[in-house]
């Protein structure tokens, strides 16, 4: 072989084993399965000064305006709503139309349980004197005598047997020539317009609170409207439907119906329990009233009795 080829085959001999041995390195530095790869170690890098983030910008972002000139309204508004949700602070913060039905109510409410402290009173010694005065009717014999048992009481049982007398004695003229059922009518006529009487006079008051109970609802109903409709309204100008800015609105106006409620319940209740009580006084007074009919009867009936006999009856 000559001198070149030598030196070819030298070379191209010293490319394979460089090139063996690199494969065989390779393997080498691979991490057998299973182990974990040690991480490089590298060296901090700086960050730059204009990258980080600026320690101030969370507090601003609140401070900046709103996009297209718009300023932010909710922080503001917070400042201004009520925070004082008591039924007081309700009614104070209230419109002015919501507080006048409010106002409203409440007055019924108190005219309500005023009725209810005067007129218990009142039936309550009405039906009294009334049972009392149908027992001396029934316990009498003659007129005369439940005239001196009631005496000059002025109660609608005084006035039955009173009445009674007077139109007997007003018909005594015309009772020897005629028979006493036009008499017995008269009285009936008489007692009647006194137990009409008696009872218009212990119903003075029931009527009003009839009416509390079935217009308040409608007149708290009316403002609850009312302040649903400028809670809207706030809405609406507020551009924000926050809890905070719709939840005092709400509350005013759901008071209004509250109060209405609270004012038509027990007038309910009071108006009827007041109709059976009177009801009741309205029963004893027709006890009294037909005893006082069964009395003058009786004395007609001993009109045509000797008078030996009258006065051992009476």
């Amino acid at each position: 072989m000559s001198r070149n080829g030598i030196f070819a085959a030298l070379a191209v001999s010293l490319i394979l084993s460089a090139g063996i041995a690199g494969a065989q390195e390779q393997p080498a530095t691979r991490a057998p399965a299973g182990q974990p790869i040690a991480p490089a170690v590298q060296e901090p890098i700086e960050q730059a000064p204009s990258a980080r983030p600026p320690a101030a910008a969370p507090m601003a972002q609140g401070l900046q305006p709103a996009p297209n000139g718009a300023t932010s309204e909710e922080p503001s508004i917070s400042l201004v709503l009520p925070h004082d949700l008591s039924p007081w602070g309700m009614f104070m913060n209230a419109d002015i139309v919501v507080k006048a039905v409010m106002v409203g109510l409440a007055f019924a409410s108190l005219v309500t349980w005023t009725i209810w402290l005067a007129k218990s009173l009142e039936v309550f010694g009405g039906k009294l004197r009334a049972r009392r005065a149908a027992d001396a009717i029934d316990n009498a014999a003659t007129l005369m005598q439940a005239r001196r048992e009631l005496g000059h009481n002025g109660g609608p049982g005084a006035l039955l047997v009173r009445a009674a007398e007077e139109e007997r004695a007003l018909s005594a003229g015309a009772l020897d020539h005629v028979s006493g059922d036009g008499l017995k009518e008269r009285v009936a006529s008489r007692l009647s317009r006194i137990e009409a009487a008696a009872a218009r006079r212990m119903s003075r008051g029931t009527g009003l609170l009839a009416t509390i109970g079935s217009t308040a609802p409608f007149v708290g109903l009316f403002g609850t409207v009312w302040g649903i409709m400028n809670a809207f309204i706030g809405i609406s100008q507020a551009q924000t439907t926050n809890l905070a800015v719709v939840a005092p609105g709400i509350a005013e106006a759901l008071l209004a119906t509250a109060m209405g409620l609270v004012a038509a319940i027990p007038a309910v209740v009071i108006y009827n329990v007041f109709a059976r009580s009177i009801a009741g006084y309205k029963q004893i007074l027709a006890d009294a009233s037909a005893g006082v009919e069964r009395l003058v009867s009786r004395d007609l009936d001993f009109r045509t009795v000797p008078p030996a006999a009258a006065m051992a009856a009476k």
